[in-house]
């Protein structure tokens, strides 16, 4: 990847998800997931645009964020090494806004804009918002779009940190959803310029499972499928 880069990079943004690999046999570190619904692996991807830079096999009974944190602090020493000076993001869902990576972004210069999963009081700070969205769309008649940001601290965070809103109200009702960064662009733009394309990576994972077959992890042994993968 480094390699290929004919220019020094302004910005290099780090996609993290982590997908099923579904198994049919009784292979080694075989375990049963509950949101999937069948026996399978949990491997973590890591795409910078549409360059693939990590393929890592898990086994499924762990944490979606298990050791995310250790990936990305060895990918960012790397990237650093060539270009010390290039901006890092850190991007991925609500799985994995864990303190510890968050924290270690903070202390190491690196942006992140994450998803943040809705609790009580993050349900209550934007009740005016939804109550707003709402009352246009039954005004309008279209499909109603607003943003808001609040300051929010965790229990087991040790300081506030900042948290977009986006609250849409259509025929369906009403759709909320949060991310927690540190980056500075106005919130609109930045849930729909730096969050959303991380749904681009998820075409790259068909491409893996589609084209290149990564999924076929038939073999008994745990790391002869990593092979694999």
């Amino acid at each position: 990847f480094i390699e290929r880069q004919k220019t020094v990079p302004e910005e290099l943004i780090l996609d993290f998800d982590p997908t099923d690999h579904r198994l049919h046999g009784h292979q080694d570190q075989r375990h049963y997931h509950g949101y999937y619904e069948e026996y399978c692996y949990l491997p973590l991807h890591v795409f910078c645009g549409d360059k693939l830079l990590v393929s890592y096999l898990r086994p499924s009974n762990i944490d979606g964020a298990k050791h995310a944190g250790a990936i990305l602090c060895l990918l960012v020493k790397r990237l650093r090494q060539t270009w010390p000076n290039v901006k890092i993001t850190f991007r991925a869902d609500s799985a994995f806004a864990r303190k510890r990576i968050l924290y270690w972004c903070e202390q190491n210069n690196i942006a992140y804009i994450v998803g943040l999963a809705g609790n009580s009081r993050l349900k209550t700070k934007v009740q005016e918002l939804e109550r707003q969205a709402a009352t246009q769309y039954e005004e309008q008649k279209t499909k109603q779009r607003l943003f808001e940001e609040y300051t929010y601290q965790a229990k087991s965070w040790k300081q506030e940190r900042r948290v977009i809103a986006k609250v849409e109200h259509h025929d369906n009702g009403t759709n909320c959803r949060f991310v927690i960064t540190n980056k500075t662009e106005p919130a609109e733009i930045l849930y729909d310029q730096g969050y959303c394309p991380r749904g681009d990576m998820e075409n790259g994972i068909k491409q893996l499972k589609l084209d290149l077959f990564s999924d076929r992890n038939s073999c008994h042994e745990f790391l002869a499928n990593q092979f694999r993968v």
